[in-house]
């Protein structure tokens, strides 16, 4: 099954079973993950800074090529409510102005 490993959640690792946002996985695994309109695509809120197996994740939305070209979401990141992980392994990290006040992140 596909992995999310999480850099700065202490290297927390989160199977993605097939057809499952990032955004669901990490719920599902007892995660809190910042996302302001309910995973709907609508904000940047669940973004993460994707640092190694960009290449196994699905195509950018519509939502997150809009975004892009508003400048609100950079190359090197995606939206969690609307990125899969299709095989492989996925290294992100929570960006620093999307961490929750009540979680403890690593360096």
């Amino acid at each position: 099954m596909p992995s999310l490993t999480v850099q700065n959640l202490s290297g927390t690792v989160v199977a993605v079973p097939a057809g499952s946002t990032l955004l669901a996985a990490l719920q599902a695994a007892g995660h809190d993950w910042m996302h302001a309109c309910g995973g709907k695509g609508r904000c940047t809120t669940c973004r993460l800074e994707v640092l190694s197996g960009a290449e196994n994740l699905t195509p950018d939305t519509e939502a997150e090529l809009r975004y892009r070209r508003a400048g609100r979401l950079l190359p090197h990141e995606r939206l969690t409510c609307q990125t899969r992980l299709t095989q492989g392994e996925l290294t992100a990290r929570v960006p620093e102005p999307t961490k929750l006040p009540h979680v403890t992140y690593s360096s």
